[in-house]
């Protein structure tokens, strides 16, 4: 059985609320604050949705830190892990999306020491 549900509402500036507001100036800062305050059980946001006032403060930051023509526009750019989405509205800032946190395991540390006696003894051949 084959179901569409086409009228389903996808979440977009007028559903969903800013999470920040800016006056002049990026704050990179309430960002990452903001960030840290939605990671959970090892998973942080995916994305960082932008309003065109928003997208313009960014760049301007970034432009000031990287030089102004390393920041023509933010497709394709991450900022704190996030990948940067400018959505078609005057001001919005909202986090979005689940990416899961893999930490990385060394294969070597879960080996036993060389030599280690109670692993040893495990290991041996005996006739």
């Amino acid at each position: 059985m084959n179901i569409n549900d086409r009228n389903t509402p996808t979440a977009d500036h007028l559903t969903v609320p800013s999470e920040l507001s800016f006056e002049d100036v990026w704050d990179g800062e309430a960002v990452s604050e903001l960030i840290r305050s939605k990671c959970d059980h090892g998973e942080t946001p995916a994305f960082l949705f932008l309003g065109r006032k928003e997208a313009g403060l960014l760049k301007e930051h970034l432009a000031e830190i990287f030089g102004e023509d390393s920041v023509v526009t933010l497709n394709g750019t991450y900022y704190k892990g996030l990948d940067v989405i400018t959505i078609d509205c005057e001001t919005f800032l909202a986090t979005g999306g689940r990416k899961a946190v893999r930490t990385l395991q060394d294969p070597i540390s879960r080996r036993p020491q060389w030599r280690d006696r109670d692993t040893d003894a495990l290991w041996q051949f005996r006739i």
